[in-house]
């Protein structure tokens, strides 16, 4: 797979995971929904990845993978901050979630999303941390 592939899966995995919580909540999610996010009067919008229809979850979606040679994808993990950054700047009233890609490598004794979550969460506040494996269709929640 070349880069030049990452939009679509990533477009496709977006869609798998907005796919999962209709079926889990029964209820019609938007991509690319744009919500106010910031502090007091001066609130700007921002393209969230999936949104359910009554506007109580938030979802942002990154379909990454550990390096080849089973290295940190550093620069994606910042990604991921930035993510958790933006959920955090959504009224309280949101279930906000980063959804992962279930990502393992042979050299690793967790997934990717395992060793984020164990050396971030003390940025994610209220944001939980979900990784889905588009083989098997399961969602698990960190």
């Amino acid at each position: 797979m070349s880069n030049s592939d990452n939009p679509r899966k990533g477009s496709e995995f977006q869609t798998q995971v907005k796919e999962w919580f209709e079926n889990k909540y029964q209820s019609k999610f938007e991509e690319e929904k744009k919500l106010p996010i910031g502090i007091g009067e001066e609130k700007k919008l921002h393209k969230f990845d999936v949104v359910d229809e009554n506007i109580k979850i938030a979802i942002e979606c990154k379909r990454y993978t550990w390096t080849k040679t089973g290295k940190v994808p550093s620069a994606k993990m910042g990604f991921c901050n930035e993510a958790a950054f933006y959920l955090h700047l959504l009224d309280n009233s949101y279930d906000k979630y980063i959804v992962m890609l279930y990502a393992v490598h042979p050299k690793r004794s967790e997934t990717l999303a395992e060793y984020y979550y164990r050396t971030n969460k003390h940025l994610l506040g209220k944001t939980r941390i979900a990784e889905f494996n588009p083989n098997t269709k399961t969602m698990r929640v960190l």
